[in-house]
Order: C-alpha cells, then sequence, then structure tokens
C-alpha cells in the first residue's frame, strides 16, 4: 500500500473513531439526519416567530461589538470547547467526589448529566429542528460544530442543570457562583456563532427544571463543613 492510500485509511479510521466518541458522550451520530422543519412549527404563532427572531438579532448584534477581542474570544472559546460532552461539569463532580462529603451528590450529577444528555440529544431536538446561525468564524479556533438542531443549547441545559444541583441548599453566594460559570458557558454559545441566543435562554430554562426536578426525585443532604472546635480553657 502507497503513502497516499495509508493516509487515507488513517483519516477514515480516525473519522471513524471520532464518530464513536461522539455518540458515546451523547452527541448526534453522523448517519442521523434530521430535516430542517420542526414537527411543532404550526405551534409556534407567527407573530411569537417573528418576536424570538428580533430577539435573535439584537442578541447577535450586541455579541458582535465583542466579537474579535482577544481576551473575550479567549474566554467563551474556552468556556465552549471545555463544555463540550458536559466534560466541564463531570470534571467538577469528579473532583467534588474526591471529597468524602460530596460522594452521593457528585453521583447524582453524573447521572443527572447522562440523563440530560439522552433527553435533550435523542428528543428533544428531533422535536425542534432548528437550524443553526450560518458563520465560519468558529472553523478558525478548530471548535466542534454540531451536527444537531439547534434549539435548545445543550450546553446551556447541561450549565444550568448542573448550577441548580451544585448549589441546591446552599449560601446565595455559592449559587451565584455555578449560576455564574453555567452563564459564561452559554453565553459562549452565542458569541462562537454555534447558537441562537433564543436556543441559549430555552436551554437554561429547561436546565433549571431538570435540576429541580433531579434534586426533588433525587435528594441528598448536604454536609456542611465542619466548625472549628472551641477552645478549651
Amino acid at each position: 500500500m502507497t503513502a497516499e492510500p495509508r493516509e487515507e485509511a488513517r483519516r477514515k479510521d480516525s473519522a471513524a473513531l471520532s464518530d464513536a466518541a461522539i455518540e458515546a458522550l451523547g452527541g448526534t451520530p453522523r448517519q442521523v439526519h434530521r430535516g430542517p422543519v420542526s414537527p411543532l412549527r404550526w405551534l409556534l404563532p407567527p407573530a411569537l416567530g417573528r418576536q424570538i427572531s428580533a430577539f435573535d438579532q439584537r442578541a447577535d448584534a450586541a455579541f458582535e461589538r465583542i466579537r474579535g477581542q482577544r481576551a473575550l474570544d479567549r474566554l467563551f472559546y474556552s468556556a465552549s470547547a471545555l463544555a463540550d460532552f458536559s466534560l466541564l461539569w463531570h470534571v467538577i463532580g469528579a473532583s467534588r467526589a474526591l471529597r468524602s462529603r460530596h460522594e452521593e451528590e457528585s453521583l447524582r450529577l453524573a447521572a443527572a448529566l447522562g440523563m440530560e444528555s439522552l433527553l435533550i440529544n435523542m428528543g428533544v431536538k428531533s422535536l425542534f429542528r432548528r437550524r443553526r446561525p450560518v458563520r465560519e468564524e468558529h472553523e478558525r479556533h478548530q471548535l466542534r460544530q454540531p451536527r444537531s438542531s439547534s434549539f435548545p443549547s445543550g450546553h446551556a441545559t447541561s450549565g444550568f442543570m448542573a448550577a441548580t444541583l451544585l448549589g441546591k441548599e446552599r449560601s446565595p453566594l455559592n449559587r451565584l457562583g455555578w449560576y455564574g460559570l453555567a452563564g459564561v458557558v452559554a453565553a459562549s454559545r452565542v458569541h462562537v456563532n454555534i447558537h441562537h441566543a433564543s436556543d441559549v435562554v430555552g436551554g437554561a430554562l429547561i436546565g433549571v427544571g431538570l435540576g429541580r426536578l433531579v434534586a426533588w426525585i433525587w435528594p441528598v443532604a448536604v454536609r456542611q463543613k465542619r466548625s472549628a472546635r472551641p477552645a478549651t480553657r
């Protein structure tokens, strides 16, 4: 076999391995082709559709003013890449599991993220077959371009679900930190031109709802840090 066929075979093997990994992690398989028309399109009033479109255009114009700024591009592209396949939240859950008082909470988060991936990628996205923004800027940063429907944003859904679970029964400042991180991840999807703003808003609302549902079905007692022992005389 000459060098050229060997290189072609290597590329095919690499693509097959990549597709297998994407499917295993909850991404849309290459062979799944969803049409551009949503089965629910007749349920959306035309006036509401126009309002959503106008909202997306205003949000995109606002992000367009900050696109190209090196620090913000680095922040948002990094956040978007790190949260692919909910990797960021899995890492956070695993690191917290190393602390004995967070083991069950981390297990719940991992299970919830797996459930969310199946529900969103194989269920909800099949109903809302929305086209993604037509831009190519993200290709310069070698950011993965999903093949699934644009609505809802899986990054926003998993992020806000994780933030809801991680901040459950904790201080307002703690919850603000988790929701702030989820907000950066969600906003990054608009900044990198992979989602419309309404995809992100919808995903965030679904994520919060899923987080509350999981917390209700699987309650976990939050163990607080032990206070310092009082000084003895």
